[in-house]
């Protein structure tokens, strides 16, 4: 098995020996160039929450990639809907939908440039949007929580039900981004508070504020770097404990960040990952973080850092 160097093109079973290479640790240089290869050229993750992921798959077998981002409006709309969008183009003499989408757009932006509708959200009541973020985000938990345990333990299920399941996990990633991107960026007013929580699994971040909280302690989970850093100008909590691998910026990055600006140098920083010990040992003289705790934790392993609270 070779990689090609225009085009990936897989047979189903050679998908599945490195798909079954990757899950049996037996990861191979070729294995790791091909990853490689898929995200320098896709942007996207081969490997997510230690699941090898369905558009690693495709790009295998040599099908297409879509981008998300870029993707036809019209693939997420009914049928119902679309009928109605060709009878308004077809009286209207609207050439195309995006042409449509395009004109709605900008009519709903001249409509809307003056109105209260777009008032500034950082004047929405804080309670109110942490009630809109629990109600989306609570049953999205569930369903990405539940479609990736039936993934984990897929061998009896038939391609077509996987297939299918796998969409449902990777919509829901993309859900959650889209819901996290929308609501956790609206700028509220900032109020101090014990921990900052950088992490990007909620339900990891539930489990340790519930935690600290039940101790009296305030804490504030912040599921991305960029926004961890935006809030460092304003926010200057007695602890941080920070999560390596994140969506945006890696968390050896951010503690450098932190640890080389004068104003906040002397925020202790712990390292929370489920990296290897080995390799969070290697790092942290490199980034100043004065400690670490690993995953899957025990609320035991938090005792060192209550001599900062």
């Amino acid at each position: 098995m070779t990689v090609i160097s225009q085009r990936v093109e897989y047979t189903e079973e050679e998908v599945n020996e490195i798909v079954k290479q990757y899950q049996d640790g037996e990861v191979t240089e070729e294995i790791k160039q091909l990853m490689e290869r898929y995200e320098t050229e896709t942007g996207k993750y081969a490997v997510w929450r230690s699941i090898v992921t369905e558009g690693f798959r495709k790009w295998l077998r040599g099908e297409k990639i879509y981008d998300r981002n870029k993707e036809r409006v019209s693939l997420y709309v009914s049928e119902e809907t679309k009928e109605l969008w060709q009878q308004f183009i077809d009286k209207n003499n609207i050439s195309t939908f995006s042409k449509l989408i395009r004109e709605s757009v900008k009519k709903f932006m001249e409509d809307h440039k003056n109105s209260s509708d777009l008032r500034d959200l950082s004047k929405i009541d804080p309670k109110t949007i942490s009630q809109i973020s629990h109600t989306l985000k609570e049953p999205l938990t569930t369903i990405k929580g539940f479609s990736q345990l039936l993934l984990q333990n897929s061998n009896d299920l038939n391609k077509e039900i996987k297939d299918t399941i796998q969409n449902i996990f990777d919509q829901s990633i993309m859900l959650e981004n889209r819901i996290v991107k929308f609501l956790d960026n609206i700028k509220l007013k900032s109020s101090d508070y014990d921990i900052m929580l950088i992490e990007d699994d909620l339900a990891t971040i539930r489990l340790i504020t519930s935690y600290f909280q039940n101790k009296g302690y305030t804490v504030n989970g912040i599921v991305s770097g960029a926004k961890a850093l935006e809030e460092l100008k304003d926010i200057t909590p007695k602890i941080i404990l920070l999560d390596i691998i994140l969506p945006d910026i890696s968390g050896y990055e951010i503690c450098k960040l932190i640890k080389n600006d004068k104003d906040l140098s002397e925020i202790p920083v712990y390292l929370l990952t489920a990296i290897t010990s080995s390799e969070v040992r290697e790092r942290i003289e490199e980034i100043r973080a004065d400690g670490y705790i690993l995953k899957p934790f025990d609320f035991s392993d938090f005792s060192p850092i209550f001599k900062y609270l």
